[in-house]
């Protein structure tokens, strides 16, 4: 097996678990029972999306898409933390003391 046919199968494999990954995070963003659970489903599907692009970069060789993981990156940092924020409030507003 050549090295490119190689770095072609695990790519392939990649994506596919990735992919996976996806379906699970979203089906976790749909049923969380809780406001946090679904905060952590989220961030989990930013950081599945984050290894889709750079898998789809490590296939195609173009270094572009990594890029837009970083953006991605930065992009889901700011949402986990704004979330958090929101939950610390909610727990604050309802007299609950924070942890």
């Amino acid at each position: 097996m050549s090295p490119a046919a190689a770095l072609s199968l695990a790519s392939f494999v990649a994506l596919l678990m990735l992919g996976l990954a996806l379906l699970i995070s979203t089906v976790r963003i749909i049923i969380g029972p809780t406001l946090a659970d679904r905060v952590l489903a989220l961030d989990l599907l930013t950081v599945v999306a984050m290894g889709f692009v750079a898998a789809i970069a490590i296939r195609t060789g173009l270094t572009l898409y990594l890029d837009i993981a970083i953006a991605l990156a930065l992009l889901g940092f700011l949402a986990t933390i704004a979330l958090a924020r929101y939950i610390m409030s909610r727990r604050l507003k309802s007299g609950g003391a924070p942890q």
